[in-house]
């Protein structure tokens, strides 16, 4: 044989190899590749205390005291108008600012702008303070929050 075939034959064997470790390697991947075999998933239970499980306020819903300490601010709306900045601009100490609210009308109490009661203003030791006369019921909010 010349050494032409021999080299030839060499480097078809070489061919073989490769193609042998080429075609090992890709079974391997795709061995390595597969989802391993499925796990039936099992919901986590418990990882939450249930609303309901713990102390109850008297005549409250259960566990209300978890939310008793959040802070909410609390509004007392006398009136509202709109001005132009030209007319905001001129305001001075002294200066009258009417509102649509009228005299003698109640005051609309809001909390974090939701209103929720109307009330009259009254004098408690030299400061203002106001005396609940309507409390809007929850399906009323609830009404005036789909408007």
């Amino acid at each position: 044989m010349s050494e032409e075939e021999q080299q030839a034959g060499a480097a078809g064997a070489e061919e073989e190899v490769s193609m042998d470790d080429w075609a090992a390697a890709m079974a391997e991947q795709e061995v390595a590749d597969a989802p391993p075999p499925a796990e039936e998933a099992v919901p986590a239970q418990n990882l939450f205390q249930e609303i309901g499980a713990g102390v109850a306020i008297a005549g409250g819903p259960p566990n209300l005291d978890m939310i008793l300490d959040i802070p909410v601010q609390l509004t007392v709306e006398l009136g509202r108008t709109k001005i132009a900045i030209r007319n905001l601009l001129q305001l001075a100490q002294g200066s009258v600012v009417e509102l649509d609210g009228m005299a003698g009308e109640p005051m609309d109490v809001l909390v974090n702008g939701c209103l929720i009661a109307q009330g009259e203003v009254v004098v408690v030791n030299d400061k203002f303070g106001i005396r609940l006369t309507d409390i809007i019921t929850p399906a009323e909010r609830i009404r005036r929050l789909q408007k």
